[in-house]
């Protein structure tokens, strides 16, 4: 009798759960080792005393190509942010929406004096050219990129647009408010958000590491918690068969796919093209009385000052879930490493707030939870696609999945984990 393949995979986030799952699928004996003690890496969330918290603030758009071919959109019983952002400053709030999905946004949005009519026309003129392209297709494209803020320029948007929206709107998306991200990042998001509204499930961001896990385990892959790979190598000369360590024993397998965080790969399998430049950030959350109503209609108010927060993100109005009976559950997101205690960064964000609403006082805002993530997203400066590496970069049968490979994104993620299934099966 022939012997199945062997298969491990190293590390438990979106990447190595799809990557799991294509390779059970395909007939392989399946082994996913993971260290931590659930399954999602940088995509979990706690249950805390009735409140949700994620991983810092993080959202799935349903029309990514990934997410719709991975993942049951129904059974994930998605909450829906309402397009457009508020836009926030000292005394003053705005709404920018998008009056085709919310015709009743149309008149605070034809008003709004933050952004000028000729913006407003160039954004429309923007999303008829990107809508002609597949969200993948843009990324794949040939010739020159630019940054973000360069990009915009050359469209001719105007400064006061880019600083009032762009830079703290991507400021959330790609942790990087200067906008030196490559602009392929930016109209990739943008066609994106031309049909798709931000979404979180019902439970926390942790049900979908939690659906890809059974669907993992539904196709045969074996998932153990708890258990840290320190090794991988290629053995023999024609590299047909790589070993696994773990601090308790080995394990001989026909394929490997490493999809661990960057700098994990790159110490397991020493490609130096692995990018490990990261994007941090710090995301606290925070308690108000129930009832408070931040008046953003369920989007997320963004800070136009280059100060304090990038963004506040009310939670529970969008997603009731999120908070127990009688309390509300709002978050704020400050970009890059911060030295400010956690004390510190609340009273920053209060005063904030309260800047925002000068009739109103949170002295009821009370700190629940503090992420300080050191590593959110990898640094993707124009030109970056370039250098990433491929997922059959390493020696051996050993290949690589993560976003890395593709953009910083759940769609990355999904996607580089079907790839390296893929290119494995067919060495095999």
């Amino acid at each position: 009798m022939t012997q199945m393949p062997r298969a491990a995979v190293a590390g438990g986030g979106l990447a190595g759960l799809v990557a799991a799952r294509h390779l059970a699928g395909a007939g392989l004996d399946v082994t996913l080792f993971e260290r931590a003690e659930n399954v999602g890496g940088r995509v979990w969330t706690q249950e805390q005393d009735g409140f949700r918290f994620d991983r810092g603030f993080q959202v799935v758009f349903p029309s990514y190509p990934a997410v719709r071919r991975e993942l049951d959109l129904e059974r994930l019983d998605l909450r829906r942010f309402a397009s457009g952002a508020c836009l926030a400053r000292p005394g003053h709030r705005s709404t920018l929406s998008d009056p085709i999905r919310n015709p009743r946004a149309l008149p605070a949005t034809l008003s709004n004096t933050d952004v000028s009519i000729g913006d407003k026309l160039r954004v429309v003129r923007l999303a008829l050219d990107l809508a002609r392209y597949d969200p993948e297709a843009i990324l794949e494209r040939s010739g020159p990129d630019a940054t973000i803020e360069d990009y915009l320029r050359e469209r001719g948007f105007s400064e006061r647009f880019v600083e009032n929206f762009v830079a703290p709107f991507y400021g959330g998306i790609t942790l990087d408010r200067s906008l030196s991200t490559s602009s392929r990042v930016f109209e990739y998001t943008f066609r994106t958000l031309l049909t798709s509204r931000a979404a979180v499930p019902a439970t926390g961001m942790a049900a979908i590491p939690a659906q890809l896990a059974q669907h993992a385990r539904d196709a045969g892959a074996s998932i153990r918690l708890e258990i840290e790979v320190t090794d991988v190598s290629a053995e023999g000369g024609d590299g047909e068969a790589a070993t696994v360590t773990t601090p308790n024993r080995e394990y001989e397998a026909d394929a490997v796919v490493v999809a661990t965080d960057p700098p994990a790969a790159r110490e397991l399998t020493g490609v130096e093209s692995i990018p490990t430049d990261a994007r941090s950030c710090v995301t606290q959350y925070y308690e108000l009385p129930g009832g408070t109503d931040l008046e953003s209609g369920g989007r997320l108010l963004l800070n136009t000052v280059d100060e304090g927060p990038n963004q506040i993100v009310p939670h529970s109005a969008v997603a009731p879930e999120y908070a127990p009976d009688g309390a509300e559950l709002i978050s704020a997101t400050y970009l890059g490493e911060r030295e400010e205690s956690d004390a510190e960064l609340e009273a920053i964000s209060r005063e904030t707030l309260e800047s925002w609403y000068p009739d109103r006082r949170f002295d009821a805002l009370e700190t629940q939870r503090t992420d300080r993530i050191e590593f959110a997203q990898f640094a993707q400066p124009p030109g970056f696609r370039d250098r990433l590496p491929d997922p059959r970069d390493p020696d051996g049968p050993v290949y690589l999945a993560g976003d890395y490979t593709q953009w910083s994104s759940i769609q990355g993620a999904m996607k580089s984990g079907r790839l390296a299934a893929k290119a494995a099966i067919e060495d095999l």
